[in-house]
């Protein structure tokens, strides 16, 4: 079985750093793109990519700008709002020459790939959603705000253990030690990686997002799951299962004892629920 191997790609001025994982036998199916959430980085796909490449499935999982080891732009150069993330985006897509994929999003940053995909529907094959806000009624957890505030920002955003507090306290478990120190690594190479998240997080207007989301995705017809880890304390699964019924083709499966971030937490359950929703493509 192949690995996934680390590559960057240059888009303009910003710096793409990413995992691709090509598997030994494609089945010619079109690639899967995974998007990770908050004080997280592609790292956190590494054991769902290996899964996917069993059936023949292309992976890539990039570094959102701002986050590990992707680009961190100025807030002069990049204002790090929805609509600078999502022309990023599509720009590092098309680069990659993907003209249709399937998407997997998790987290508060996966909210950009929704919206992305709401305008681009005929470039998304299917759209898997890991605990995502959805709903109207979803919001930043306070601790994940305070590190939006002027100046209470600024220090808890360059402490390295803000990535302990906040991968563990999204879920049961304690993160491998060996795992938490490649999540530290960016914090403690530069304070750049600590701005960008601050810039990221004052710019991240959830509410208003979960509209446009509402919006977008009123007449959504691609094969899209909500899997959902039902141990997450920022999001509710209630609002997850409503979303997913009100979709066209919407389906939904909880994940018991998986947190926030599902992929890190139980990346065995994630790929067991996410593979054969992909595979369905056989029976199409």
């Amino acid at each position: 079985m192949a690995n996934s191997e680390q590559k960057d790609l240059r888009v303009g001025t910003l710096n793409w750093v990413y995992r691709e994982l090509i598997p030994d036998t494609p089945n010619n199916k079109p690639p899967v793109v995974m998007l990770h959430g908050l004080v997280c980085q592609s790292y956190s796909w590494r054991d769902v990519m290996p899964a996917l490449g069993e059936y023949g499935f292309r992976s890539i999982a990039p570094d959102w700008i701002g986050h590990g080891s992707s680009s961190k732009p100025d807030i002069r150069q990049f204002d790090y709002k929805q609509e600078t993330y999502i022309q990023a985006l599509s720009d590092y897509l098309d680069a990659l020459e993907l003209d249709r994929f399937s998407l997997v999003v998790q987290g508060f940053l996966g909210v950009t790939g929704l919206l992305y995909a709401a305008q681009n529907p005929d470039k998304i094959e299917r759209l898997i959603i890991l605990n995502t806000p959805l709903p109207p009624t979803a919001d930043l957890p306070f601790r994940v705000k305070m590190m939006g505030w002027p100046f209470v920002g600024d220090m808890m955003t360059q402490d390295p253990l803000l990535v302990d507090r906040t991968l563990e306290g999204a879920g049961p478990y304690q993160v491998a030690d060996e795992d938490l120190d490649i999540y530290r690594r960016p914090f403690l190479k530069s304070s750049d990686v600590g701005r960008a998240l601050m810039w990221t997080i004052r710019a991240m207007k959830v509410p208003q997002i979960t509209e446009q989301i509402a919006q977008g995705f009123a007449d959504w017809q691609p094969p899209t799951l909500v899997a959902w880890g039902q141990s997450d304390p920022w999001l509710s699964a209630e609002g997850a299962k409503d979303f997913a019924n009100g979709l066209a083709n919407g389906d939904y499966v909880g994940l018991d004892q998986v947190g926030h971030y599902a992929q890190e937490d139980w990346a065995e359950k994630v790929s067991e629920a996410i593979v054969p929703f992909l595979r369905q493509q056989d029976m199409l």
